[in-house]
């Protein structure tokens, strides 16, 4: 088997799934309890919240656990808008963000919020002289992705944060998703951003869990009451054995690619320069400017999810544009975004890449998509 959808989902380390079953088998009391058994949970939650904070650099008291990467996404735009409606009802978003963003705008939109678009290049970027100016006063966050997870492209964050320094007030949020452990912490998080959000299973950790970098001092509205957990800010008994196994697996993720730092992105460049051989094939992931794990490329006459499962076939796993998106049969959002020709945008696929995955694996997959080439040139 070739497992190229690590954009999707990574397997979870063993490490890191040995520390989940010892904490799920041995740490067993809530760790809002007060006997023994309770602050012995608490001390092992907060040594994790410390050992991820640690890894970004930043405080324990600014990291917040919660389900996932849309969990966060949903809570700092909803809490923004709940937190600060008394100050603007004003959101702006850019056209090629992950659906946990684009459909939570769309669902505050539908509230009352009023939502910009910032456009993109032909390539994935986000204008930033576009978004700057669709800033007014009544605007309460800006909401850019890190890494876009269809092509990977890397967004000019700093860039951006540059123009917010002028509007101290509003929320600066990065879903860094596909961003952490692949590219360098400073382009995703330079001092301004007040938010960013984070997915335990995109750096080999388990699945259902995640957290927030959450600047001190900013201030949001909560989702889900009751408990006071996460200093009253998300009620609900918090999950020890996936956060611990959680930041094993950050550090551990991070210990690989400090390894073999330029080693995804050898077998990236390898793969570009062999599908650019091909005349049917168009690239939308480049080198310079892109994340070192993903690859987005169309066969011209061939729908996506017909060259997935003739891969498949073959057990080689890769993906439409987005996982989330794949099994609602919707078209790439962000080749959209780009103004990709509806023909291109639904014959598009990704690989995505891991430190695991091999040249061997690479050059394979290689002979399988000659073959598959072939076959439907005849086709067609």
């Amino acid at each position: 088997m070739i497992y190229f959808d690590n954009s999707a989902t990574t397997a979870i380390y063993p490490q890191a799934l040995h520390t989940y079953t010892q904490v799920s088998q041995r740490i067993i009391g809530n760790p809002s309890s007060l006997h023994d058994l309770g602050s012995q949970s608490n001390r092992l939650l907060q040594q994790s919240r410390q050992q991820i904070a640690n890894m970004l650099s930043v405080k324990s008291s600014e990291i917040a656990f919660t389900s996932g990467g849309t969990e966060g996404d949903n809570w700092v735009l909803k809490g923004t808008a709940l937190a600060k409606k008394a100050y603007g009802n004003h959101l702006i978003i850019s056209s090629i963000e992950h659906p946990a963003v684009s459909e939570t705008a769309a669902q505050l939109a539908e509230m009352g919020f009023d939502v910009s678009i910032a456009p993109v290049d032909g390539q994935g970027f986000v204008n930033v002289a576009a978004l700057a100016d669709m800033i007014r006063k009544e605007t309460i966050v800006v909401s850019v992705m890190a890494v876009n997870n269809e092509i990977g492209s890397i967004q000019p964050i700093k860039e951006i944060a540059a123009v917010l320094d002028a509007y101290p007030t509003i929320h600066f949020h990065v879903d860094a998703v596909q961003a952490i452990t692949k590219v360098a912490q400073e382009e995703w998080l330079p001092a301004r951003v007040d938010f960013a959000t984070f997915s335990a299973h995109k750096f080999h950790g388990p699945r259902g869990v995640g957290f927030i970098y959450w600047k001190e001092g900013r201030k949001l509205a909560p989702l889900m009451t009751g408990g006071g957990q996460e200093n009253n800010q998300r009620s609900g008994t918090e999950n020890v054995p996936a956060i611990a196994s959680m930041a094993k697996a950050l550090r551990l993720a991070v210990e690989q690619k400090a390894e073999r730092p330029k080693h995804v992105q050898q077998l990236k460049q390898y793969l570009l320069e062999a599908l650019a051989s091909y005349e049917k094939v168009t690239l939308f992931s480049r080198t310079e400017g892109f994340a070192p794990h993903i690859l987005c490329f169309s066969l011209k006459g061939i729908r996506g999810e017909v060259l997935v499962h003739a891969f498949e076939e073959k057990q080689i796993y890769i993906s439409t544009t987005s996982a989330c998106s794949s099994r609602k049969k919707m078209a790439s959002s962000t080749l959209h975004a780009m103004h990709v020709t509806n023909d291109l945008a639904t014959s598009a696929v990704r690989i995505s890449l891991d430190e695991s995955n091999t040249m061997a694996e690479v050059e394979q997959f290689l002979i399988v998509f000659h073959q598959l080439y072939q076959k439907f040139s005849k086709i067609n």
